[in-house]
This record gives C-alpha cells, sequence and structure tokens, in this order.
C-alpha cells in the first residue's frame, strides 16, 4: 500500500524529464493536475487496511526506479526503430541476463513450467502489449503530462476489478481518491494547453 504511490510517481517523472529530453514544457495546469492525481493515489493506497511497513532504504530505491523507468520511455520515443520491432529486441537482449538472474537467485537449476507460464502472461499480457500501445503514444504526443496522468486509472480500475473478480471490500477512500484523480485528470484535458518548446 506503501509502495503503490512511490511506484506510480514514474508518470509524475515522466512529464518533469519530457522537459530537459524532450523540450516539453510544462504549465501551471499541468503541474496541478499532476499534483492532484498523484494526490489521488496516494488517498487510494494509503486508505486501503493493510500493515504499512516500510524503510528508508526501500523508500529511496522505490524513488530511483522512478526514474529509470521515465528515462527508459523516453529514451524509447527517440527510438527510430518500430515500436514493436524495438521492443522484441529489447525483452530478446534481456531475456539471457534475466534468465540467469533467475537461476542464481532461485537455489534451483531447474524452473517449474508454471513459472515459465506465469512468466509468460506477465511479458505478453502486462507488458508486451501495454508496452506496444504506450510506446506509440509517447511517439504521437507532443505532451507527455497528457498521456501520464492517465496512468493514474490504473490503480482506481485494479481495485474495482479485485472487488468484483476476487470479492473485496473497497475502502470508502477509494471515492476521496477516485474524485482527486479524475479533478486532475479534468484539470488536464480542460484547462492545461500543449505547451510547444
Amino acid at each position: 500500500q506503501v509502495a503503490q504511490p512511490i511506484n506510480y510517481t514514474w508518470a509524475i517523472m515522466l512529464a518533469l524529464l519530457a522537459v530537459p529530453f524532450l523540450g516539453h514544457r510544462l504549465g501551471k495546469f499541468d503541474l496541478l493536475a499532476l499534483f492532484v492525481c498523484y494526490s489521488g493515489v496516494v488517498v487510494i493506497s494509503l486508505g486501503a487496511d493493510s500493515a504499512q511497513a516500510t524503510t528508508l532504504a526501500g523508500v529511496l530505491l522505490a524513488l530511483a526506479s522512478t526514474v529509470i523507468w521515465a528515462a527508459y520511455w523516453i529514451l524509447n520515443s527517440r527510438d527510430l526503430r518500430q515500436p514493436i520491432t524495438a521492443l522484441f529486441q529489447n525483452f530478446l537482449l534481456a531475456l539471457p541476463f534475466a534468465a540467469l538472474l533467475a537461476i542464481r537467485y532461485s537455489g534451483s537449476q531447474t524452473i517449474s513450467w508454471q513459472a515459465v507460464a506465469s512468466s509468460a502472461y506477465i511479458g505478453i499480457f502486462e507488458m508486451g502489449i501495454p508496452f506496444i500501445c504506450w510506446l506509440y503514444a509517447m511517439k504521437r504526443t507532443r505532451n507527455a503530462s497528457r498521456i501520464s496522468n492517465l496512468i493514474f486509472l490504473a490503480p482506481f480500475i485494479s481495485l474495482f476489478l479485485i472487488h468484483y473478480i476476487l470479492g473485496e471490500t473497497i475502502h470508502y477512500f477509494t471515492y476521496y481518491g477516485l474524485a482527486l484523480i479524475v479533478a486532475g485528470l479534468l484539470i488536464q484535458n480542460k484547462l492545461a494547453k500543449p505547451q510547444k518548446p
């Protein structure tokens, strides 16, 4: 519950890093929209019922990952390769390293078919297809903050899927968070104007 809002700050980092690296500019309404959307994610995450044990090192690592993640997408927006080809080549290059790390830290030289099937599912439906869509979006946008705000809908949609599929009760803080997220998206879509370099 604590890690989720920290992880989602990569979308904020994306919009911020797009300023020096892509020449984008953020207006006051862009910044306001980012702040309001992020506040909604924080309310949803911290309002859920769970133990919240964190360490400073863990928080710093999560924050560092947002910089790496945002930088990855920004660099990919300047990649001249076709998005599907680029994604396939990136995954293919990473596969041997990921396999070696999995063997090294799993304590076993064999990997079950269930683990392979789970990895394939994540690779296709959580990484592959969404990454292709996101790469196309990044290549076509003139304002990274406009599409990065849509990321903040993910935790809200996830919570509702958990409710209807797993039968978990949705905490009332979710509705407060949703109101903030929608408000941020409205600010972005209605008030913020694309800032030309």
